[in-house]
């Protein structure tokens, strides 16, 4: 978790109004005793209305009230609508986040904005996104911004089966199909796979560097070159 995550999650328990001791939030936020110190300590510092000590224990004082988070109706449509999407089609990593960011807004939005939180009526269901698939879009992400090659087997469309190496660029989503845009050795071309796809999925520890040419770019203005609405 980062720093500041915890921090804003101190902030909240410490809003409920029980005194908490720092081994309370130690064993809520699964950090240690003395990092539960040095951040309250912190918080203190930077005006926060924190009343305790160590040993006793610590509450917000009462008279704290954070502003509301305003959104127009619209724009809160759009956020959770957004949130939704990425919980039905995002990565392991990404599914978990927005399920903690709508918490977040719902937390701080005003009364008559929390009751349109409710009512918003656009879902986007992803049965199609298994465990597994989410797991792989997770690393096949962290490969694309770490730059780091690829080694997988495919499937095509007619079941003809091969064993690339691929240098990744960006992910794309489809009409309900992730794919990946790669600069193929085998090839030595662009290529877009499907990831749903993809067997055996190994990242390698050869880095890559991105060539003029062989950029995501240069993917991106051959893929609109090609393109015919």
């Amino acid at each position: 978790m980062r720093r500041a995550d915890r921090l804003f999650r101190i902030v909240r328990i410490l809003r409920g109004g029980r005194l908490q001791t720092a081994r309370m939030l130690a064993e809520k936020l699964q950090v240690s005793d003395r990092t539960i110190y040095r951040d309250v300590r912190d918080l203190q510092t930077s005006g926060m209305p924190i009343e305790g000590e160590a040993g006793v224990g610590y509450t917000l004082r009462r008279d704290l009230d954070l502003p509301p988070l305003m959104f127009t109706r619209d724009e809160l449509t759009a956020l959770v609508l957004g949130a939704r999407l990425v919980q039905a089609w995002g990565g392991a990593t990404s599914m978990a986040a927005a399920g903690q960011a709508l918490q977040r807004i719902e937390a701080v939005l005003p009364p008559e904005l929390r009751e349109r939180l409710d009512s918003i009526l656009m879902y986007a269901p992803g049965y199609s996104m298994t465990q597994p698939l989410r797991e792989r879009l997770d690393l096949l992400h962290e490969a694309c911004i770490d730059r780091h090659a690829l080694a997988f087997g495919y499937t095509r469309e007619d079941g003809q089966t091969s064993e690339r190496e691929a240098r990744p660029l960006a992910l794309y989503f489809w009409t309900g199909v992730w794919t990946l845009a790669t600069w193929c050795e085998m090839r030595k071309d662009f290529r877009v796979f499907r990831i749903d796809r993809m067997q055996n999925v190994q990242v390698l520890d050869r880095e890559f560097v991105q060539k003029k040419g062989q950029r995501l770019e240069d993917f991106v203005r051959e893929a609109t070159k090609n393109f015919t609405p």
